[in-house]
């Protein structure tokens, strides 16, 4: 397991990661999901560890407090869908639906999140693998298969093997920016890297990158602001 500190008062939970490359304490805070760790060299004491978090108590909480509020999905509420701020509101029959801009979600209101969470997934996984076939197409490559999961590093990869995976949470980004990913892990297929060779295939199947992938460095966090 891994060892943990809080720190202050409320506590702040920091992670502690010991790194034989590490020459000196240092404390970082996750874009993603606020999660706070300190990196030490291997051979430090932990009570060196403990006064270093602490003389940084302050610095912790200052920018801990600059990031937004967590969203849980509700009757009432709205949530990111395609780019778009829509409206929640209760449905009938047993499946979520998804008319004239407003999400109708069945049940209660504690099921609210669990039943978006599927929707979404299903919606990301046909928007994907309809991209991912596309950009493949361009390419001239096959891929060997989709998978979904919830990362908080990464958006999409691409192994050596021709298999994707993708953030299902791409479905809340506007269209554009969920087919940039798609080319994007696509043309990892044509080369492994991120070489100018690699760019110049982005470009040729997809010539507004730089757009969507500017949009995700400044909005991705608020896709992980809902919790499902």
């Amino acid at each position: 397991m891994a060892e943990t500190l809080d720190i202050g008062d409320p506590p702040i939970r920091v992670l502690i990661k010991k790194s034989a490359r590490a020459r000196r304490f240092s404390l970082r805070i996750s874009n993603v999901d606020g999660a706070v760790s300190l990196t030490m060299p291997k051979r430090a004491a932990l009570r060196d560890a403990v006064a270093f978090a602490q003389d940084h108590d302050g610095w912790m909480r200052k920018h801990l407090g600059k990031r937004p509020d967590q969203i849980v999905p509700t009757f009432g509420g709205s949530i990111l869908l395609d780019g778009v701020d829509v409206p929640i509101t209760l449905g009938t029959g047993r499946k979520v639906q998804f008319e004239a801009g407003v999400l109708y979600v069945p049940g209660t209101g504690a099921q609210v999140p669990a039943k978006l969470r599927a929707f979404y997934k299903t919606l990301a996984r046909d928007r994907l693998a309809e991209a991912s076939e596309r950009y493949a197409g361009l390419v001239g490559r096959r891929f060997s298969r989709i998978t979904l999961r919830d990362t908080r590093s990464r958006w999409g990869s691409c192994t050596s093997d021709g298999n994707l995976m993708y953030s299902w949470r791409l479905i809340m980004a506007p269209r554009a920016v969920q087919d940039y990913v798609a080319a994007h892990e696509v043309c990892h297929l044509v080369e492994m890297n991120h070489s100018d060779a690699y760019w110049r295939q982005v470009a040729a199947v997809f010539p507004d990158y730089k757009a969507q992938r500017s949009w995700l460095k400044r909005n991705g966090q608020q896709l992980h602001r809902y919790q499902f």
